[in-house]
């Protein structure tokens, strides 16, 4: 006969074993779900445009951020992590991106919004580059699951311009 610690082990690696498949099975399933997730950012004023003291842009924005995340959640989602960006480009760099806005969204009802809101974070370029800027505004995320690998992508929104003069 098998002694205690022999069968005490045999019965936590079937259970460590159970678990992994489960676990696998999940991260799996999960592929299977395409989502479909639709962004839209209006901008609707540019509060303040200026030129700091150490030569860089600075631009504040007051938008109107509406989405419908809901297609990313599965019952394997965990949160999405989603942010926008402005992104452009400039003499030094091919693509510049400065993360204006950021938010946590724990769950399937939180996840078709609209809000009214400033940047969170400066839309800051270092050096005189934003006047009259044509830049993008992309919506990424991160879907974080409760088992498996992290999904990202994102929604870019074209057509927007900086103002050619300082406010």
């Amino acid at each position: 006969m098998h002694s205690f610690g022999y069968r005490a082990n045999a019965l936590v690696t079937f259970g460590v074993t159970i678990l992994a498949v489960m676990c696998a099975m999940a991260s799996i399933s999960d592929n299977l779900n395409i989502p479909s997730p639709t962004a839209h950012v209006q901008v609707m004023n540019v509060n303040w445009f200026q030129k700091q003291p150490n030569g860089n842009d600075e631009v504040s924005l007051t938008m109107n951020v509406s989405a419908d995340l809901q297609s990313m959640f599965t019952w394997n989602t965990k949160q999405v992590f989603v942010f926008l960006t402005a992104e452009y480009e400039t003499p030094q760099n091919s693509l510049n991106q400065v993360s204006l806005w950021d938010a946590i969204i724990p769950s399937k009802e939180r996840a078709k919004f609209w809000i009214h809101t400033t940047n969170k974070y400066r839309l800051t370029d270092q050096g005189s580059n934003l006047r009259g800027k044509e830049f993008n505004l992309t919506l990424h995320w991160h879907v974080m699951p409760k088992t498996g690998k992290m999904f990202a992508d994102k929604i870019v929104m074209t057509g927007y311009q900086l103002p050619e003069n300082y406010r």
